[in-house]
């Protein structure tokens, strides 16, 4: 006799089910939330045929201003997403019309399709069908005629379907995925639930370069400058698209002239604010080429811009120049630019605060005086920076004591209480003074100071402006 079978145990619903919600697998949750995603993304893909790897890359970095978003397909196709830019292009056929001129402009010619999914829009672009479906849900049907080919799979994978009779997009969705799966493979079936839209996608999204670097080699060897700027002219006009394409400026910019046999010649400009302007750059390089002594004749020409920065235009000021301490911020950073390149690089530059109590070492001479910055305000409860005279003399000089009291041309008048500084006792520099603001005979205002220790003696430092 066998034993009775126990009662099966019963596990309480869970909390969805005793609360009336009806349970969902969680694979049909993953597949309603790829479906989502596809929803909210419409693609263009673009098939180039005969494109060199040089030209998709430029084509992609002026496909840019249609989108973030570009993927490469290589080694003949582009990917765009473009759901948020239709409105700006009037539409996908305005859209379509932009990005083919594009391609015609690097004598190019293209196939175009729209899809929700990156592959379907490729592929469909590969079997010559420009297609434009806007909604995931005519995806299936719109891809069932295309040939197999378009989607790039192996030859022997393609041989085996043909055999089988399966010859487009349609035949093989039809088949079963268990079935499909062991015969030919998990990736295979993977991008077909890709090109449909039953998985989500992740193109990575290209990321132009971020140094310009470009060069030409001349025809004929030059020693004139006149000359040597003319043939950098269009180094330059491709740096203007360069920055103009990523809404980038430079603050350095090294034109290297190639000789035969001589080591290479550098020019280096670098610039008191960030700049865009090819032009402009143009006459500054022209104005420092001048006076650059050339060993020999040039045989070629380079233009490299290692650091770029982000660009932001200049706003106009209230005021105008001259009213009401009003003037142009770009005026002064242009001056300062054409000093550098007019006396060279170490006849103009700028100051920089140092962290550090002692006045004579607060300061440090930089490179080119950066964009003015303006003032901001102290944080609540930061305590205000003490007023430093802007001429501060290079050795503190010594003034005559008459009654305790300093003397400069006269008796010297205090107008500030005391600050005292004393510091420097780790590196052999130790100070120790009281600094005071005083007024001469002659209402010069001057930095003067006493020190603490014996004998006491007073010292001018500095003379406000």
């Amino acid at each position: 006799m066998h034993a009775p079978k126990p009662p099966p145990v019963r596990l309480p619903a869970p909390a969805c089910e005793s609360l009336g919600v009806a349970r969902v697998p969680l694979r049909r949750v993953h597949r309603a939330a790829a479906a989502e995603v596809v929803s909210l993304e419409l693609w263009a893909g673009a098939h180039l045929p005969m494109i060199d790897k040089e030209t998709l890359t430029r084509l992609a970095e002026r496909a840019q201003r249609f989108t973030p978003r570009v993927s490469l397909a290589p080694p003949d196709g582009l990917l765009l997403e473009v759901r948020g830019s239709l409105h700006l292009f009037a539409g996908v056929a305005g859209l379509r019309a932009a990005l083919t001129q594009d391609c015609l402009h690097l004598k190019i010619q293209p196939l175009i399709a729209f899809a929700p999914t990156p592959s379907a829009a490729l592929a469909a672009a590969r079997a010559g069908k420009p297609l434009e479906v806007l909604h995931a849900s005519q995806l299936t049907g719109q891809l069932a005629s295309l040939p197999l080919t378009a989607l790039r799979w192996p030859q022997d994978v393609l041989e085996r379907l043909k055999r089988m009779g399966v010859r487009t997009i349609g035949a093989v969705l039809r088949l079963p995925r268990a079935g499909f799966a062991r015969r030919f493979g998990a990736t295979q079936l993977a991008m077909l639930d890709a090109l449909t839209g039953r998985t989500p996608e992740v193109r990575a999204a290209h990321r132009p370069r971020v140094r310009f670097r470009r060069r030409r080699d001349l025809d004929y060897e030059l020693q004139n400058h006149a000359l040597l700027l003319t043939a950098l002219t269009p180094l330059f006009t491709q740096l203007g698209a360069f920055l103009k394409a990523r809404q980038c400026a430079v603050v350095e910019l090294e034109c290297r002239l190639i000789h035969r046999q001589a080591p290479v010649s550098c020019c280096v400009l670098r610039l008191a604010s960030p700049f865009a302007d090819a032009q402009r750059l143009r006459e500054l390089l022209g104005a420092q080429l001048d006076a650059l002594r050339l060993p020999e004749p040039v045989r070629a020409c380079e233009l490299r811009a290692a650091a770029l920065v982000a660009y932001v235009p200049d706003s106009a000021t209230l005021w105008q120049a001259g009213e009401h301490g009003g003037g142009s911020v770009r005026e002064t950073h242009g001056f300062i630019e054409h000093l550098r390149a007019r006396l060279g690089p170490e006849a103009v530059h700028g100051l920089a605060l140092l962290s550090e109590h002692r006045p004579e070492s607060a300061w440090a001479v930089t490179g080119p005086p950066a964009a003015a910055r303006q003032h901001q305000a102290p944080e609540p409860g930061e305590v205000p920076a003490p007023r430093r005279p802007l001429w501060l003399l290079q050795t503190p000089r010594p003034l005559s004591v008459r009654d305790g009291l300093p003397r400069r041309r006269g008796p010297l008048r205090l107008v500030s209480e005391p600050e005292r500084i004393e510091t420097g006792w780790w590196d052999d520099g130790e100070i120790a003074r009281d600094y005071y603001t005083a007024l001469d005979i002659h209402g010069v205002r001057l930095w003067v100071f006493r020190e603490r220790a014996a004998p006491h003696g007073w010292y001018l430092h500095g003379v406000f402006g």
